[in-house]
């Protein structure tokens, strides 16, 4: 039996329940647990983020880069990208059997985002249903999808973002949009769209946010069928009995992100599936440290903590003297040119003494100060840069045009496809960015994951139906 007011949608020809599996980058979501969330009469969600392809024998193929420039690591990577991704998705339909629908998920901000999806549609339109997308603004998601026949469900974060990509491409093809994705900038895990008017410590209210969104896909004449799917601090549908069968909001879907992590499915190592039973409230930092630029949200592992300490060790500088920079940094820097404030000039010598010798320029005009071999483990991940993302703070890599952003890269962030790489495939979380929800810490409170028990999907799901 299902929880209040909550009833299958059509998607796809076929009747499945409003309770989609939220797609997690870089192998944390893959053909088993979208598989079985289809199978058991949702929507699962294929991550096409440098999904695991496989050899003869079923191992994963290690991702590889020994290419010597960038360009060509990248053009390995998209090969890999797209092989993965049409494997997960072959793998998962034979999984979900018929049942539910099997939706494939894209970060437009990836490097090759285009060609990626292009390229996995092409051999599997015929298996998927459709396209979620956010990370950036996917103004040529509506294209792909009627190239491909498939339905595309764009992630947004406010009104005002789907209405800028409304009036600009998704009005041309409105048959094909089955859903908008709201993710609640504050609560999801990954990367979020918090915009520079929005405080990132302020968390806003998410009804009527929605009710905001829900309002201008009125306006612009989209029915109240087309649902809006609420993505982030989903946990549990009695959290959310106000907005089902509520006729202000029209339809409404529930993504899950976190829930999934911890199945019997789940892909991700049994180190990641412990740690997620310990969090506290709290745990999750919503930070600003991810190469892409955007704010996201992971768990404050040691990793993430040496972020922060790193940003903490920073002091602005000037090439001449001007204003309060009055003194010349003498620890840390080689040169002359670097003038600085007296009271961070002793910062810099207090850290220095404490073994934080290195100092390494920011685009901002600041230095941090790390220790030799954080330093040595910097310079090696930016030249070893393989081009995963659109735009890389942190390695200056551009995907098109000249390749790089004109940018100093930036010693404060770090490389994302490595550390993502890493945590999914067996390498300890302490050491790693590992993203979470915020609401990742009921795994400890709620009763259903007493005493170790992990559910199968299918369990997952029918728990899910009842409210809990």
């Amino acid at each position: 039996m299902s929880f209040k007011g909550l009833t299958p949608i059509v998607y796809g020809g076929r009747e499945v329940w409003p309770v989609i599996e939220g797609g997690k980058g870089v192998s944390a979501t893959n053909h088993a647990s979208s598989g079985a969330w289809a199978a058991a009469g949702g929507i699962g969600t294929v991550s096409a983020v440098n999904a695991d392809s496989y050899d003869a024998e079923g191992k994963i193929v290690p991702q590889l880069y020994e290419q010597m420039t960038r360009k060509e690591r990248h053009e390995q990577l998209v090969r890999y990208a797209i092989d993965g991704g049409i494997e997960q998705v072959r793998r998962a339909h034979e999984i979900a059997g018929g049942k539910g629908a099997i939706n494939i998920n894209v970060l437009w901000e990836m490097g090759g985002a285009q060609e990626v999806l292009e390229g996995i549609l092409s051999e599997t339109s015929d298996l998927v249903t459709g396209v979620t997308c956010g990370a950036g603004m996917p103004y040529k998601l509506a294209d792909i999808a009627q190239k491909h026949n498939v339905h595309y469900l764009p992630i947004v974060s406010s009104g005002r973002a789907f209405g800028a990509l409304w009036k600009r491409s998704y009005s041309k093809v409105p048959d094909l949009m089955a859903a908008v994705v709201y993710e609640d900038p504050w609560l999801a895990g990954g990367h979020n769209g918090l915009s520079n008017a929005e405080d990132p410590l302020k968390p806003e209210d998410p009804y009527p946010r929605v009710k905001t969104l829900r309002d201008m896909m009125r306006k612009e004449g989209i029915a109240d069928t087309v649902p809006i799917v609420m993505a982030g601090g989903v946990w549990a549908l009695k959290d959310w009995n106000d907005w089902i069968d509520n006729p202000e909001l029209g339809a409404i879907a529930f993504q899950f992100g976190t829930r999934p992590l911890l199945t019997e499915e789940s892909p991700i190592p049994q180190g990641w599936k412990d740690a997620l039973r310990d969090l506290e409230p709290g745990d999750v930092l919503l930070h600003k440290f991810s190469p892409t630029g955007f704010y996201s949200s992971a768990v404050r592992t040691r990793f993430l903590k040496s972020l922060e300490a790193r940003s903490q060790r920073q002091i602005p500088y000037s090439r001449v003297e001007a204003g309060e920079h009055t003194v010349q940094l003498d620890v840390g820097v080689k040169g002359k040119n670097f003038w600085v404030a007296p009271k961070d000039r002793e910062r810099a010598r207090a850290w220095h003494a404490a073994g934080f010798t290195e100092a390494l320029k920011t685009p901002d005009d600041t230095v941090v100060f790390v220790e030799p071999e954080e330093r040595a483990t910097i310079r090696e991940d930016q030249a070893a840069c393989m081009g995963c993302l659109s735009h890389c703070s942190f390695s200056s890599w551009k995907d098109h045009d000249d390749y790089t952003t004109g940018r100093l890269a930036d010693p404060r962030s770090f490389c994302i496809q490595k550390t993502l790489q890493d945590i999914a495939h067996g390498d300890p979380v302490e050491d790693n960015l590992m993203f979470a929800g915020h609401a990742a810490y009921r795994f400890k409170q709620d009763p259903f994951y007493s005493n170790g028990f992990t559910p199968t999907v299918k369990e997952l799901v029918e728990r899910i139906l009842t409210g809990e």
